[in-house]
């Protein structure tokens, strides 16, 4: 199982950051942050889909076309912290790196949707209350890393979920069911 978790681990680790740098560009590079978010949850289902293959390989090769719900899922489980860990890994060299003033151009973009949208100036007071606290968190590492799995992991441990259950099988030739 280690095998298979490692190779289709890091081949979703590539992908998303490759996709993730692509995706910290857009993104700072348009103060409207228009369509990152599209090709960052774009490229967390390209990444997470290999948790299917992973899950179908080992089954099919590894196990005699036999896997329990728990060993499917602790195989994707593996894969999302692989590639979650990445993702973090990724944007923490891109934040430092090339876009220290993100957090500052994110509560901007927030705060002017906000207003396009109608807010009155409480509410714009209220919003830029609630994004103080994003901007501290940002102020250190760790809650950088917090936010970022935040971002990523729940996205792979639904697909974690959904793959395991549509991938268990307690015997290796399933039967039609006949009327």
């Amino acid at each position: 199982m280690k095998k298979n978790v490692l190779v289709f681990g890091s081949i979703s680790g590539l992908i998303i950051a490759a996709t993730g740098g692509i995706s910290g560009a857009l993104c700072y590079d348009n103060p409207n942050f228009q369509g990152n978010m599209w090709v960052g949850y774009g490229s967390m289902l390209l990444a997470f889909s290999l948790i299917f293959v992973a899950i179908k390989n080992y089954r099919d090769k590894y196990n005699e076309g036999v896997i329990s719900f728990g060993k499917a899922f602790m195989i994707g489980l593996y894969i999302v912290l692989i590639t979650s860990t990445v993702y973090v890994i990724v944007w923490l060299i891109e934040l430092y790196n090339f876009y220290p003033d993100f957090m500052t151009k994110y509560v901007a973009h927030v705060l002017r949707e906000a207003k396009a949208h109608g807010a009155t100036d409480a509410e714009l007071k209220q919003q830029e209350a609630s994004m103080a606290g994003y901007i501290n968190m940002y102020k250190n590492p760790f809650g950088v890393i917090v936010l970022t799995y935040m971002e990523i992991l729940p996205v792979g441990l639904v697909i974690a979920l959904i793959a395991a259950l549509i991938l268990k099988r307690k015997n290796a030739s399933p039967q039609l069911v006949t009327n």
